[in-house]
């Protein structure tokens, strides 16, 4: 099938992500919502969250085999902290769905420029070299789980830049590790939400397929680059969160005309 107008946006968009994805990690699926509301042209907003959850979800699980194969996941944390997660990201789209698009929206924004405000802080962290799931972890993984799986499926993102540092803070593990074991609760969130929202038609399956398209594709560049620019990471991060600061002012500034047209 020929790509239209709108699925080659689409396919556009979704390699921005994944290429900011591969370059920097982290925090680059922040933008899918943005780019498929305003690039792509999704006018509704519970569509835009709907379909975005979806191409997330499915590039996280794309990562998620290459985490796995170096040995970089801890599956029982994963599977304790996106089990508790699930819960969450369904009451969190439920409560998105209820909410007025536009008002979700400007909500969105003001996420993004707390992300941004988080990437510009982060500093290299000091790593524990060994790492296991004890008991004593279980409480704060449950906690840190369900809260992150309710804002992951209310704003309808994949929540990684959350996750990462929640599955530090519950169960002390590496930093590395910590990333690819984000993936297991980003793509089991991602999924959640985007069934909450398929259910109630709220999820464009052309565009998702075309967005992902463009995700793969650009997740290969943005590697190859990390590869190439990876004494400058510090700088492509302040640099990236300059940007989602600036997309940020361009939602806020659509919804306020919004709210006064």
């Amino acid at each position: 099938m020929i790509p239209g107008p709108q699925d080659v946006l689409a396919i556009v968009s979704g390699s921005v992500v994944g290429f900011s994805l591969g370059l920097i990690g982290g925090g680059g699926s922040i933008l899918a919502v943005p780019l498929i509301a305003y690039g792509v042209g999704l006018r509704d907003p519970h569509v835009a969250i709907g379909t975005s959850a979806l191409a997330v979800a499915v590039n996280a699980f794309a990562s998620l085999a290459s985490h796995a194969r170096a040995r970089n996941v801890c599956w029982r944390c994963g599977g304790v902290f996106a089990g508790a997660g699930i819960l969450g990201a369904l009451a969190g789209s439920g409560a998105g769905k209820a909410l007025d698009g536009q008002k979700l929206l400007f909500l969105f924004a003001l996420l993004m420029i707390v992300v941004a405000g988080m990437m510009w802080r982060r500093r290299s962290r000091i790593e524990i070299a060994e790492h296991s799931f004890r008991r004593e972890h279980l409480p704060r993984m449950l906690g840190f789980g369900f809260g992150t799986g309710a804002l992951s499926g209310f704003f309808g993102i994949g929540g990684g830049f959350l996750i990462v540092p929640a599955l530090v803070a519950a169960s002390g593990m590496p930093l590395y590790r910590a990333i690819g074991t984000s993936l297991v609760a980003v793509g089991a969130f991602g999924l959640t939400t985007a069934a909450s929202y398929a259910a109630a038609g709220l999820v464009d399956w052309a565009i998702a397929s075309w967005f992902i398209l463009g995700g793969v594709i650009g997740s290969f560049a943005g590697a190859a680059g990390a590869r190439r620019l990876a004494a400058d990471r510090a700088r492509l991060g302040t640099f990236f969160a300059a940007i989602i600061v600036a997309v940020a002012a361009y939602m806020l500034w659509r919804s306020w005309l919004a709210f006064t047209s």
